[in-house]
């Protein structure tokens, strides 16, 4: 797996060498555009505006439009002379509660692997970290932006993940009001959510519409044809008590066993 992003973990005077690496992998079907006629690939060039000619990438640079189609160009050895040491290390600024910082921040996970000799340090501070129960607030630039991190510890390794900033995360569009709720009601779906837990099994789930979609253009690339999957619907329930307890019924049995992944 290729390296997403490589520096060292400063905390104080203390520096801990690591590469970041994706922590997914892209497994869903892609389509391209095709020409409805002759069912050839449709293809994009890039071309200049002011003479017309295609460009590669080779050819094309970066320019910030400062006014009306005119440019400032900035090389990428220019970018990497405004970084400072700073800049190029994920420098620790606080720790803190994981509880603390809000789920809406999160973006992106990477793996934090140390660098060969810097094993004692990355373990130093993992265990640390792990005994008080606390993560690691901390900055560095990815490309030619400043990234918020939080270096969250795990049983066998460390992840570092990268948070949008406040002034990022757009308002609520709508509050939701508060409303008096009836007793019963209230009660009913406490004991359905009950029936319903179980613990969380990552493996236990799987897409299973890409699964179906796999299945599909095989059965097209065979000259067969689709089959609808299902054309049956949910009933038409308006009573919210009603369909409480029709859930409630539909769950009954022992709580926390095993269902089938993917389903209710």
């Amino acid at each position: 797996m290729a390296v997403a992003h490589k520096g060292s973990i400063s905390m104080g005077m203390v520096l801990i060498p690591i590469g970041l690496y994706k922590t997914t992998v892209d497994n869903d079907i892609h389509f391209n555009q095709l020409d409805k006629e002759s069912k050839a690939r449709i293809k994009y060039k890039k071309y200049c505006s002011h003479c017309g000619k295609e460009v590669s990438q080779a050819d094309i640079i970066k320019g910030y439009e400062y006014e009306k189609d005119k440019y400032v160009v900035m090389t990428d050895d220019g970018l990497e002379r405004i970084k400072t040491k700073k800049d190029k290390t994920i420098h620790i600024l606080q720790f803190a509660k994981m509880s603390e910082v809000d789920m809406i921040y999160y973006e992106k996970d990477y793996y934090a692997i140390p660098d060969t000799g810097a094993e004692k340090a990355y373990e130093l501070l993992r265990q640390a970290m792990l005994a008080e129960k606390k993560v690691a607030i901390a900055k560095t630039v990815m490309g030619t932006n400043e990234k918020l991190l939080v270096l969250y510890p795990m049983k066998d390794g460390m992840i570092v993940k990268t948070l949008f900033y406040e002034d990022e995360i757009a308002a609520v569009p709508k509050q939701v009001p508060k409303m008096k709720l009836d007793e019963k009601e209230l009660s009913m779906a406490k004991l359905l959510i009950e029936n319903m837990t179980q613990p969380f099994e990552a493996a236990a789930f799987r897409d299973e519409y890409q699964a179906r979609l796999r299945d599909a253009i095989m059965k097209k690339i065979q000259g067969q044809e689709i089959v609808t999957a299902d054309t049956g619907g949910a009933d038409n329930i308006i009573d919210l008590m009603e369909a409480l307890q029709r859930s409630v019924e539909m769950t009954k049995g022992t709580p926390g066993k095993k269902r089938k992944a993917g389903t209710a």
